[in-house]
């Protein structure tokens, strides 16, 4: 394990308790897209059913219990907890555009056709698009409050963190895995623009908004 994958994971574990706090904070979970938490729950599940079948090491199985269990914190409060503030209404991403060709996919691109390895795969494939639900929410809206971009930074700044893993691996151990490393690019490159204003603006203390619709 390198320097880049404990800060990707450290960057992603962030990410997902600045999300708790804001919600349990503000009593709210406005402008959270509560599909995007499905689908990033969807993930984890599915990616980690080895916990049941092999131990890496001791560090791997609590980061991946940590992050099951937030995950489904994070669901429970937007559909249960605080749902009288969820906004279902901009929050209308059609879910069926993202997991019927993601699951096709993982059927017939993967590494072994047995069914560990098929769910690994799907999750792969999830995970670069799992976030769409929330930008495209953002992009309805107009606008997004400063703990959210903070949370979709650390989010982004994960997979860019974990591109730099799998190149050190790459030039140390000769590792390559094209799925993942495939997935992983599409997934940064739909942060690109967000970085772009996250630097531009909300750094600068101004709110992150972006021209409406027509």
């Amino acid at each position: 394990m390198n320097v880049f994958r404990i800060l990707g994971d450290v960057s992603h574990l962030l990410a997902i308790i600045i999300l708790l706090l804001k919600i349990q904070k503000s009593k709210s979970c406005a402008g959270i897209s509560g599909k995007s938490q499905i689908l990033f729950a969807l993930v984890f599940t599915t990616r980690y059913l080895d916990l049941f079948t092999t131990f890496i090491s001791l560090y791997n199985t609590v980061m991946k219990v940590i992050f099951l269990i937030c995950a489904y914190i994070t669901v429970y409060m937007i559909y249960v907890k605080f749902r009288k503030t969820f906004d279902s209404e901009n929050d209308s991403f059609r879910l069926e555009f993202l997991l019927v060709p993601v699951t096709g996919l993982s059927f017939l691109e993967n590494h072994s056709f047995t069914p560990l390895e098929i769910l690994w795969t799907f999750s792969i494939y999830l995970e670069s698009v799992a976030i769409l639900p929330q930008l495209f929410m953002i992009s309805k809206t107009g606008e997004a409050e400063t703990i959210t971009t903070h949370y979709l930074f650390f989010l982004g700044l994960y997979r860019a963190l974990y591109i730099a893993n799998w190149i050190w691996r790459y030039h140390t151990e000769k590792f390559y895995d094209q799925i993942a490393v495939v997935s992983g690019v599409v997934q940064t490159i739909f942060y690109c623009d967000f970085f772009y204003l996250y630097v531009t603006k909300v750094l600068k203390g101004k709110k992150l908004s972006l021209p409406m619709p027509v």
